[in-house]
């Protein structure tokens, strides 16, 4: 197994109570039936939840992410991302902990 797929396992095992709160929804396929898969690598990187029928990425963010390197390296991510060919949605613990409905309507919107 390489580091990515193991860093991407240990990932699943500890998720954020966002990320759980979240991935219980997405799990469910309660969106149109589209299948989320949590923690998957994406080239060098893992992103939090992604749609890739869709080609949907979702991140969740903390406070650490408001850093200088971290800002840095999320625009480096995204920027990747999307040359890739997918679409990133961000959104703050604060977002999933206070508006999870309005976080839910979010997504929905680009899985249309």
């Amino acid at each position: 197994m390489n580091k990515t797929n193991f860093n991407a396992r240990e990932l699943r095992k500890n998720m954020t109570p966002q990320e759980k709160k979240l991935w219980n929804f997405l799990r469910k396929r309660a969106i149109n039936n589209y299948r989320f898969r949590r923690q998957y690598p994406i080239g060098k990187y893992i992103v939090d939840f992604v749609c890739r029928h869709k080609k949907l990425v979702i991140e969740i963010d903390g406070g650490q992410h408001n850093t200088d390197n971290n800002i840095i390296y999320d625009n480096e991510r995204t920027n990747f991302l999307e040359t890739e060919g997918y679409k990133v949605l961000r959104f703050w613990n604060n977002d999933i902990d206070n508006n999870i409905e309005g976080v839910y309507e979010e997504i929905y919107k680009h899985l249309l």
